[in-house]
């Protein structure tokens, strides 16, 4: 699942990447949404720079691959962003994907940024399974955090 994963994600990441300035600038196929979601954009593009950098410095077995990293002897990380959000980078991820079609104005980003927050939620929900199965007390903490 994991690879099924990057396959999609990489490849329609660098499409919104591209999208959005060839949608907001050079070609201007949408016209700009109203005023006041500029400012909401910049709200959420502040708050994903937030959780992605506080998800690795509060965790330091965070990483973009889904798995136990046992090695290292991985324990559940309940303290930082992720004793309020059990995963803050999926989290500062959406944000950034929803947050950037905003200020430009790029409605085509937009929708791109949805379709690529429904593959890290759906990616969460891959990754909760594996966690409860195979991370001890994993269970106890999802228990008792109330946000995903």
């Amino acid at each position: 699942m994991g690879q099924i994963f990057f396959y999609i994600l990489f490849p329609s990441f660098v499409v919104w990447f591209v999208i959005m300035p060839l949608d907001a600038q050079r070609f201007a196929w949408t016209t700009h949404f109203p005023i006041w979601l500029e400012p909401l954009g910049f709200i959420f593009l502040i708050g994903s720079a937030f959780f992605l950098l506080r998800s690795y410095k509060d965790n330091t077995f965070v990483s973009p691959l889904v798995r136990i990293q046992s090695e290292r002897d991985q324990k559940v990380v309940s303290t930082g962003v992720y004793g309020f959000v059990r995963h803050p980078m999926y989290l500062g991820g959406i944000l950034l994907f929803l947050g950037a079609p905003l200020p430009l104005g790029s409605v085509y980003g937009l929708i791109i940024g949805i379709f690529l927050s429904f593959l890290f939620v759906a990616r969460i929900i891959g990754e909760e399974k594996m966690l409860v199965e195979e991370l001890d007390r994993y269970v106890y903490y999802k228990k008792k955090s109330s946000i995903g």
